[in-house]
């Protein structure tokens, strides 16, 4: 994409990549997992384990970026499932799964 005013010319590369989309479904994970800490009552120095329904693009999503995921959410265990039947149905892009947050 490229726009002109004036003297000024900017061009900006809109590709998405794979390392970009990967480190959007981490950030929007972690947007659902301080949102689901948040409306459980929890303290922001709660620690917890984190189970996820297994969903491929996730789990290549979070292993791309599981420190910052672990990091910002406070999660001491990633876990994966599965099946979860007691989880939070998330959903966003191309990623339909569920979560549950257990207080360490």
């Amino acid at each position: 994409m490229v726009a002109n005013q004036g003297g000024l010319t900017v061009a900006l590369d809109i590709t998405i990549t794979d390392d970009l989309r990967k480190e959007g479904n981490a950030r929007e994970l972690v947007n659902r997992v301080q949102n689901l800490r948040k409306d459980s009552g929890m303290e922001v120095t709660d620690k917890i384990t984190l189970v996820i329904q297994k969903n491929d693009i996730l789990e290549r999503s979070i292993a791309a970026n599981e420190h910052y995921i672990k990091t910002e959410t406070l999660t001491k265990e990633l876990v994966f499932a599965d099946e979860l039947e007691n989880g939070i149905e998330i959903a966003f892009d191309d990623v339909k799964t569920k979560i549950l947050i257990k207080k360490n």
